[in-house]
């Protein structure tokens, strides 16, 4: 196998090319600022002990709940259950517990933002 110099001469410009690309793209300026990682919205430079809004966990929650009553009833109603009946009474259920959970939660002021 013989190496020709055009192909040389082609491996160079393409090393040559990824070390160019390599230098430009590194960071300028590196900060401590910058290195830190992002954490869901939390500046990690400020204190940990922050506290955090339970009302904010709270509505977080009652999204993943309702999140996974959708993830319960659309896979039934896509499988296409054969007897119509069982769907509706296990959909309208699922939904009347979710229902009274929530009205249950408001009645306690639990989604008052205003504590």
């Amino acid at each position: 196998m013989k190496i020709t110099m055009t192909s040389l001469f082609l491996v160079m410009i393409i090393l040559l090319t990824f070390m160019i690309t390599t230098m430009i793209s590194k960071k300028s300026k590196m900060s401590r600022e910058k290195n830190s990682p992002f954490e869901c919205g939390f500046s990690s430079m400020s204190s940990a002990r922050k506290s955090f809004s339970t009302h904010f966990f709270l509505i977080a929650t009652l999204f993943l709940i309702f999140d996974i009553e959708i993830s319960i009833i659309l896979p039934m109603y896509s499988t296409k259950m054969t007897i119509l009946k069982e769907w509706l009474l296990t959909s309208t259920t699922i939904i009347t517990i979710l229902i009274f959970g929530l009205i249950h939660e408001w009645k306690n002021g639990m989604l008052n933002w205003s504590k």
